[in-house]
C-alpha cells in the first residue's frame, strides 16, 4: 500500500511539472486610439499560429478595452484560449514603464515559451525591456517562423537573410507585419475566456503628456493599398502637392510616403518616412517618384506587390527592383499622369 501511495504521488508530481512546462504563446495585442485593435496585431496572430501552440492574448489600455476585446474574439480561429485585459488610467499612452511590470508578472505566472507582438512603436518599447528583465535576447522583425526555435529575419538593411536559432527558454519576438498575412475572422463566437488582470500600476519614472495626431482622410501608410512616394528630386515642400493630387484620385486607398532624404530636406513630416529607419510597407502598388533607391529605403518597401519607378537617371538603383520603370523628368511625367488618371 505504501508503494502504491508513493507511485500515486510520483505520478501527481510528474503531471504537475508537465502542466507548468506546457508550451504556450502570448500575443501582445495593441490597442490604438478609439478602442480599435491595431492591424499589425492580426499579422502577429498569424505568426503565433505557426508555432502550433495554444495562444493567449493580453490587451493594455486606459479605457475602451472591452471594445478591443470584442474585436479580438472575432479571430478565435487563431486558437486563442484566453484574453487577459489590463485596464488602468496609468496605461494612457501605453508607456513601457507602466506596461512592462504587468507583462512581466503575467509571464511569471503562466510561464510562456513565446511572447510576440507586431512590430510597432509600442512593442519596440516594451518587449526589449521585458527581455532585459527576463535576461533573454529579443528577436526583432522576424519575417518567417521555421519552427519553435528558429526564425528568419533580414539584416544589413535587408541585403542579407539571417536564419537564427534561439536557445532561450522564453522567446521575445516582434513580427514584421508585411511578412505575414493578417489573420481572418472566423470561428469567433466569443469562446476565448476573458480575464481581468490586477493592473495596479506604480510608475514614477515617466508621464504621458499628449499625443499629436495629424488627421487625414487618407489611410495610414502600413494599411494603404497604393503609395505614391517622393524623394529629394521633388526639390521642395510645395512640389509634394503633386503626390497628394495623385493620391486623392484614389480615395480611401492611396496615400503619400517619402524617402529619408526628402524628410531630412524638410519637404514633408517624418511620419511619412519609409525605410529602415522609417515605416515598413507592402502595398499592392508602390510608385517611387524621384527616389534613387538607397538600400535603407528599399528595406522598407521591397515587399510591395508591384513597384513602379519614375526617375530621370536611368542608372538609379531603384530600377533594379522595379517591376515597371519610366526614365523621365518627374515634373513632366506626373502632371501628365495625373491628367490621364482623371479621365479614367
Amino acid at each position: 500500500m505504501f508503494l502504491q501511495s508513493r507511485y500515486f504521488f510520483s505520478r501527481l508530481a510528474t503531471s504537475t511539472i508537465h502542466s507548468r512546462c506546457f508550451a504556450s504563446t502570448l500575443v501582445v495585442a495593441e490597442q490604438i486610439d478609439g478602442g480599435k485593435l491595431a492591424p499589425v496585431t492580426l499579422n502577429a496572430l498569424t505568426a503565433a499560429s505557426q508555432l502550433k501552440q495554444d495562444i493567449d492574448c493580453v490587451i493594455f489600455g486606459a479605457d475602451k478595452t472591452a471594445e478591443t476585446t470584442t474585436q479580438l474574439q472575432k479571430f478565435n480561429n487563431s486558437n486563442i484560449k484566453k484574453i487577459f485585459v489590463a485596464e488602468n488610467v496609468a496605461f494612457k499612452g501605453l508607456l513601457s514603464e507602466a506596461v512592462t511590470p504587468v507583462l512581466l508578472d503575467l509571464q511569471k505566472k503562466n510561464n510562456y515559451t513565446h511572447i510576440l507582438g507586431g512590430s510597432s512603436t509600442f512593442t519596440k518599447s516594451i518587449l526589449p525591456r521585458l527581455a532585459a528583465l527576463l535576461d533573454v535576447q529579443p528577436i526583432s522583425d522576424i519575417t518567417k517562423v521555421v519552427d519553435k526555435d528558429q526564425f528568419i529575419r533580414f539584416v544589413y538593411a535587408g541585403n542579407a537573410v539571417l536564419k537564427l536559432k534561439s536557445n532561450d527558454t522564453v522567446k521575445i519576438i516582434t513580427v514584421r507585419g508585411t511578412a505575414f498575412e493578417a489573420t481572418k475572422e472566423g470561428g469567433g463566437s466569443g469562446q476565448a475566456n476573458v480575464e481581468k488582470l490586477d493592473s495596479s500600476v506604480k510608475n514614477d519614472l515617466s508621464e504621458f503628456v499628449e499625443r499629436q495626431i495629424q488627421q487625414s482622410e487618407r489611410p495610414e501608410l502600413p494599411s494603404a493599398r497604393i503609395i505614391f512616394s517622393g524623394g529629394r528630386a521633388l526639390k521642395s515642400k510645395e512640389n509634394f502637392k503633386l503626390l497628394y493630387d495623385l493620391a486623392d484620385l484614389f480615395p480611401g486607398q492611396a496615400t503619400v510616403g517619402a524617402s529619408r532624404a526628402a524628410v531630412d530636406a524638410g519637404y514633408c513630416t517624418n511620419d511619412l518616412q519609409i525605410g529602415q529607419t522609417g515605416k515598413i510597407v507592402a502595398p499592392d502598388l508602390y510608385v517611387a517618384i524621384g527616389i534613387s533607391g538607397a538600400i535603407q529605403h528599399i528595406a522598407g518597401m521591397k515587399d510591395s506587390k508591384v513597384i513602379v519607378a519614375i526617375n530621370k537617371d536611368g542608372d538609379a538603383p531603384i530600377f533594379a527592383i522595379a517591376d515597371y520603370g519610366l526614365v523621365g523628368d518627374l515634373f513632366k511625367v506626373i502632371p501628365e499622369l495625373n491628367e490621364k488618371l482623371k479621365k479614367k
